[in-house]
């Protein structure tokens, strides 16, 4: 059931750069290591409903339904612009702030989870990828399911928050630079932005 080859698959997969580690890296370097870890908690916790829906059998039908794939691909498409948008806009987004961030806790969590639940290649990644480790014939199929996705959950908010970490420290060495700022900020938006177009003309 959880065998080298579900870890090392599951380390490779979370460890390739996508929408939540954008935010989270982003987020890292806007406002610190406390919030990335908020920020890797929230794209963690995206995971869940879609868990939920493989469980459920909602996957399968999303699988083989045109109509509802694209409604929640446009749906996670449309909300990545938006963060696009408003990252391109906002000029302070990176400056350097020591105020602690007390009341963006829920906020950075809850975005997070925005990104991570308006993502339907999850829902397909749980449906396509999780069954092929429940041991055939084995005991409590269910159990196994919850046990693999909790481990990949694990890993992800691991490798999540190193990457947020990794994020402050280049934070406190290069961010003062007023051009990286606008490079940075620039760049982020523009991967949000792709992101979501990306998203948005995929087949599957």
């Amino acid at each position: 059931m959880i065998s080298t080859q579900f870890l090392i698959t599951s380390l490779i997969v979370v460890l390739i750069p996508g929408t939540g580690v954008i935010f989270t890296v982003s987020t890292g370097i806007a406002q610190g290591r406390t919030a990335s870890i908020h920020a890797a908690l929230g794209c963690t916790a995206g995971i869940i409903p879609h868990l939920l829906a493989t469980i459920c059998g909602l996957a399968a039908i999303m699988h083989t339904s045109a109509l509802a794939f694209q409604a929640l691909k446009y749906a996670g498409a449309a909300y990545l612009l938006y963060i696009a948008y408003g990252t391109w806009r906002d000029t302070a987004t990176f400056a350097l702030d020591t105020t602690p961030l007390r009341s963006t806790a829920l906020s950075l969590v809850v975005k997070g989870l925005l990104l991570n639940i308006l993502n339907p290649k999850l829902t397909i990644f749980f449906l396509a990828f999780l069954p092929q480790f429940v041991t055939q014939g084995g005991a409590a199929p269910l159990m196994q399911l919850l046990l693999l996705s909790g481990v990949f959950m694990a890993m992800t908010f691991v490798v999540f928050v190193i990457y947020g970490l990794l994020a402050h420290a280049f934070r406190t060495t290069v961010i003062e630079s007023e051009p990286v700022q606008v490079w940075l900020r620039r760049s982020f938006a523009a991967a949000f932005a792709g992101l979501g177009v990306h998203l948005a003309i995929a087949e599957k």
